[in-house]
């Protein structure tokens, strides 16, 4: 899998320099340093016919600046938004981005294509640290999952154990701040396809998703997701509605996560380091 360009690469103004005062054995001393960025990103949604282009207003999230069109389209795709990249009208989008300030972003649908503001399963606001909000019930989420495809993913343990290391080699911006969170795509021989940072893990989950929907490349049946912090509900509904099979994470699942991948038959490993890992469920997916 390959990321369209302006997708592709770090996030763009993700860190800012600061000075600050360390302390380390009752001594001081002033150094410069790097911190992540978080901003507010309105995302919005226009619809046009032959006479009429309207704006809706779809959710404020904070974010760290960067790669706004992939978290935007991503971020849609998760709430049902979205079907397909042909939703889309991808020049007026990319137009829309190019003249707007650095934390709105328009999607602009296909004429004739129909936004329902009643879809919306969560409040207008969310932070970068947000949960689900409000009407999304386990039953609804399960409907609303693709039909799974057949496939032969199984992933090797002792590649699983290595896979920690090469996200978090790849993290350029978290070498510089140690503050955000991390997403990677890897395939079953452990390459990694693709890797998206955020202040917000579910942030940088849209970023990786919208990225992928734009590249036509999903459902991603046959890729493994790693995440580099805790693993939310909100965060296996996203990957599942992706068509992710196996997610992996360094961090804890919530006691909802891991109902929820029971309930969709994803593989669910949490605590994944060098020499250990807990498998939640699909352990029939992980060769020893």
């Amino acid at each position: 899998m390959t990321s369209s360009n302006e997708n592709a690469g770090p996030a763009t103004n993700a860190t800012t320099a600061v000075a600050l005062l360390k302390c380390k054995a009752n001594q001081t001393t002033e150094v410069p340093d790097h911190i992540a960025v978080e901003e507010p990103l309105d995302i919005r949604i226009v619809t046009q016919d032959e006479s009429l282009t309207v704006t809706h207003n779809v959710a404020v999230t904070m974010r760290t600046p960067g790669q706004d069109l992939a978290l935007a389209v991503g971020f849609l795709f998760s709430e049902s938004l979205l079907q397909h990249p042909d939703d889309i009208d991808w020049p007026a989008t990319l137009a829309a981005r190019d003249i707007a300030d650095c934390n709105r972003i328009d999607v602009v649908l296909r004429a004739g294509k129909i936004f329902d503001p009643q879809q919306l399963s969560r409040h207008v606001f969310t932070s970068s640290s947000c949960g689900v909000c409000g009407k999304i019930t386990r039953e609804n989420l399960v409907q609303r999952m693709p039909p799974q495809q057949p496939s032969t993913l199984r992933f090797r343990a002792d590649r699983l154990h290595q896979l920690p290391r090469r996200l978090h080699d790849s993290q350029a911006d978290f070498q510089q701040t140690g503050g955000l969170h991390a997403c990677g795509l890897f395939d079953q021989e452990g390459r990694l396809l693709s890797l998206y940072e955020d202040v917000g893990r579910h942030n940088a989950l849209d970023k990786l998703i919208g990225a992928a929907f734009r590249d036509g490349t999903l459902p991603a049946h046959d890729q493994l997701l790693l995440l580099s912090g805790r693993v939310s509900f909100e965060l296996v509904q996203k990957a599942g509605l992706a068509g992710i099979r196996i997610l992996a994470a360094i961090g804890a699942p919530s006691s909802l996560a891991v109902e929820l991948a029971k309930d969709i038959d994803m593989t669910l490993i949490g605590f994944l380091k060098p020499d250990r890992m807990n498998i939640y469920h699909g352990a029939k997916r992980i060769l020893f």
